[in-house]
């Protein structure tokens, strides 16, 4: 038996996991695993709560996302009332996620992944971190942390806090916008857009110096999956599911969310508390397929709107077909917050925004519903069931990180193979290890899943940090 290299914990992440590097006996890779190591049960908790409440339940999985599993919850609720939620809360519903996407994209790109690209992936790991980037960047930190304040300020006018607002209801949202509140944001956008373009021209320029990152961060060919509009432009709210080959070639278009599980579905391995989903029609574990902005630049035919658009066009022609490092997510995340900035121009330009008729009445009508929204690290899926009084009897999640789980995997044993060798391991080695994998962003808070019989492991450990005993349950 060869060694084992052990990343606990996986840093510059959030939520809670672990990278195994298998060695043979002669020092090579032999495997490499993304092992995610806590569990949250939402799911099974929200039985029997009242269908109503789901969205404020289930946007407490994440202080990241909030926005994201409300809003998804808030449609599987429209969908069991059977009613449509008027224009003006349909507006509201996205000018609040574009806050959200603008809060989560500048927290990876600026805090969590910046000390890599502008540092260095071999840099002292002493000053590889948000201190040591304030000390060499100050000005672009400055510029990370008012961008994501202005996402969060969108989402505390729009919503009224800034971290799990509570204000998506099924059927529409719980409170108008005022005019105050509109002007409030019309008049920051100008500083947004600034702070946005000056960011992608120098992360465009640092380009050059990740070869190596690029050719080896996830870059195999494989299925794409995200939601567009009617005329195939992003759509992070209202679109349908498109799934793309290699080749990017259209598989499926125009996917009803509530048939998700003709196309998706979910295995489960003993070693990670994270499920697998993969594309039903190629099986498990052929059927990987990936989520995420990289996804969704790769399904959509455009932005829809200009500036956003430009950049597109750029990004797409990084490669012929689908771009397929996963390094580039940083790249599509930077594009998405200038979408999400211009999106947030057209929407406080419409009249309808500060509209009073914001929530559609009624008693639940279906036994069922299925809600599907585009979250910052990709698709993410609430499917409700409840009995006649409205109560929940049943949840399924479906979160982004969970999509792009055999994509990490995959991922992690590319990095492993390309920068682990027999003679030494470097620590810029084991970085990139970590690295890959927060070119994911993945949200290990929103793995709430377990398929059957939850493995336990029990470890006990002496003051140093070494195993005493193990007592495992598989």
């Amino acid at each position: 038996m060869g060694d084992r290299i052990t990343i606990e914990p996986v840093t510059r992440i959030e939520g809670h996991g672990i990278i195994t590097i298998d060695l043979d006996d002669e020092g090579g890779v032999r495997d490499a695993r993304f092992q995610v190591t806590q569990f949250r049960g939402f799911e099974k908790l929200t039985e029997g709560r009242p269908f109503y409440e789901m969205p404020a339940i289930t946007e407490r999985i994440c202080g990241i996302c909030p926005v994201s599993h409300a809003l998804a919850s808030g449609r599987a609720g429209d969908a069991i009332l059977g009613v449509h939620p008027p224009e003006t809360a349909v507006l509201l519903r996205r000018l609040c996620n574009c806050g959200a996407f603008i809060q989560s994209h500048a927290l990876s790109f600026f805090y969590l992944s910046a000390p890599d690209l502008l540092l260095g992936m071999d840099a002292d790991p002493a000053r590889r971190n948000i201190v040591g980037l304030v000390a060499a960047h100050p000005d672009l930190v400055r510029d990370g942390i008012r961008l994501r304040q202005f996402g969060q300020q969108v989402i505390e006018m729009v919503g009224g806090r800034r971290i799990h607002p509570a204000w998506v209801v099924p059927g529409g949202v719980d409170a108008a916008l005022s005019g105050e509140h509109r002007e409030a944001i019309r008049r920051m956008l100008p500083e947004a857009l600034a702070i946005i373009t000056r960011t992608l021209a120098l992360f465009k320029q640092a380009l050059g110096d990740f070869s190596a990152e690029i050719e080896t961060f996830a870059r195999f060919p494989s299925l794409y999956m995200g939601m567009v509009d009617g005329d195939g432009k992003l759509d992070h709210v209202q679109g349908r599911l498109r799934i793309i080959d290699a080749t990017g070639g259209i598989v499926a278009d125009a996917i009803d969310p509530v048939d998700y599980r003709q196309h998706i579905g979910e295995a489960a391995e003993p070693w990670s508390y994270l499920k697998f989903p993969y594309y039903r029609p190629l099986g498990y574990p052929d059927g990987l397929y990936r989520v995420g902005p990289a996804a969704r630049l790769n399904v959509c035919n455009g932005c829809g709107t200009p500036l956003a658009d430009r950049e597109w066009a750029e990004f797409r022609s990084l490669e012929r077909g689908p771009v397929s490092s996963s390094f580039h997510n940083h790249y599509a995340r930077l594009i998405e917050i200038l979408y999400g900035i211009e999106t947030i121009g057209e929407l406080v330009a419409q009249p309808a925004l500060t509209g009073a008729r914001i929530r559609a009445l009624a008693q639940p009508n279906f036994p069922e519903g299925v809600g599907c929204v585009e979250a910052p690290r990709g698709t993410l899926i609430h499917h409700y069931r409840v009995d006649d009084n409205g109560l929940m009897t049943w949840a399924n999640l479906i979160v982004a990180t969970g999509h792009n789980n055999l994509a990490m995997n995959r991922g992690v044993l590319q990095v492993a193979h390309r920068f682990i060798t027999a003679a030494e391991v470097p620590e810029g080695a084991l970085n990139r290890l970590e690295a890959v994998i927060r070119a994911f962003d993945p949200c290990l808070s929103c793995s709430t899943h377990a398929i059957g019989r939850m493995p336990l492991v029990v470890r006990l450990r002496r003051p140093d940090g070494s195993i005493l005993r193990e007592i495992s349950r598989s």
